[in-house]
């Protein structure tokens, strides 16, 4: 999963710590870096007049540091003073690789400012390898960017049941796959759940719903095709209740954000069934345009959380790390294959040590 960019970083990576390693090169033992060419070779100190009739030895040459005297200075012996000027090109390189990987631009710029802050002008005791100060500067940077995901297992156990879960997105994203899936994980953390059949318009969604339902184990609640979908939900929230079921998934149809009299559906469930959580899905495929569709969503409609599935083809990565910086929702699964368990909650810390390979 997000191979391409894992690769990526890890060049990025390496050029950032060049760069450092660099500055190291240059700088003088008492700690402040300068110009390379700037420095200059030690004045030998006089020497005392030779004893009269010897001849005077010659002074010997002083030798100059090693890289690997320079580097052991920076290394244990003193605090690490980087330059904004000794990292320009290295972050203008990681800015290139994150937009070449779909990241969102405001995502990219926060991530590159996270950077700079954590390396440039900063005094820091380094007990360590200069790899360890980069891959902490990368680490808190995607963090800060990706949140703190959504944890639906506790959510759940925090809220009064039925916990009803509305499932929102565009045609072709799996969706309907993804409802399913989520309501098989569910039974497996404990939990009972019913699923309501509101997709009734495209022509085989109803009986696709029922047959994962039943594959799954879950009871299903459904109407005629062309049904009210409003009123499918209602009454799949009046079957939980009745049954002291925990989770109701809604199932709808897939829209197109432009598509101004389905949004103008989807408010109608939204008033009638009164979710406790709207959940937007798209593919990781996308990139930066399930971004844009997410916003508008969110925008319109509203959405409290974000599943993005095909993450297990999507090399880039972009969609992930952006979605939930650019609009604000936190990530709550991956789908990451076509088997109903090929679903994983959202963790940003393992996210984060898959991309940076567990970096130092």
């Amino acid at each position: 999963m997000f191979g391409g960019l894992r690769e990526k970083l890890k060049a990025a990576r390496e050029r950032l710590g060049g760069s450092i390693n660099a500055a190291a090169a240059r700088a003088e033992p008492g700690g402040e870096t300068i110009p390379a060419d700037s420095a200059k070779p030690p004045v030998p100190a006089p020497k005392p007049d030779a004893a009269p009739g010897t001849a005077a030895a010659p002074a010997p040459e002083p030798s100059a540091p090693t890289l690997v005297q320079k580097m052991k200075t920076l290394i244990i012996d003193r605090e690490l003073i980087v330059s904004e000027k000794d990292l320009d090109d290295a972050l203008s390189e990681l800015e290139l690789t994150l937009l070449e990987s779909d990241v969102a631009l405001p995502a990219t710029d926060a991530i590159i400012s996270s950077v700079e802050k954590n390396l440039v002008g900063r005094h820091r005791k380094i007990g360590e390898s200069v790899d360890h100060l980069v891959v902490h500067a990368l680490k808190a940077a995607l963090l800060d960017v990706l949140g703190q995901g959504f944890d639906l297992k506790a959510y759940i156990a925090k809220h009064e049941r039925p916990v009803k879960i509305l499932f929102t997105g565009v045609n072709g994203t799996g969706k309907t796959t993804t409802v399913a899936k989520i309501g098989s994980w569910l039974r497996k953390e404990g939990f009972t759940v019913v699923i309501g059949a509101g997709d009734t318009y495209r022509a085989g969604a109803i009986e696709q719903i029922a047959v994962h339902a039943e594959r799954i184990g879950i009871r299903v609640i459904q109407h005629q095709e062309g049904a009210d979908p409003s009123a499918v939900l209602f009454d799949t929230v009046d079957y939980a209740k009745a049954h002291k079921i925990d989770v109701v998934l809604a199932d709808t149809a897939g829209r197109f954000h432009n598509k101004a009299n389905l949004m103008s559906q989807l408010e109608k469930i939204k008033r009638v069934m009164k979710p406790d959580l709207v959940v937007y899905v798209d593919e990781a495929v996308a990139g930066n345009d399930a971004v844009t569709r997410a916003f508008e969503f969110d925008r319109t409609v509203g959405a409290d959380a974000v599943v993005l599935t095909k993450a297990d083809m999507d090399s880039r990565g972009g969609a992930a790390i952006s979605i939930a910086h650019t609009i604000g929702k936190p990530l709550m699964f991956l789908g990451v294959g076509q088997a109903y368990d090929d679903i994983m909650p959202f963790d940003p810390a393992t996210v984060v040590e898959e991309l940076l390979e567990g970096g130092a």
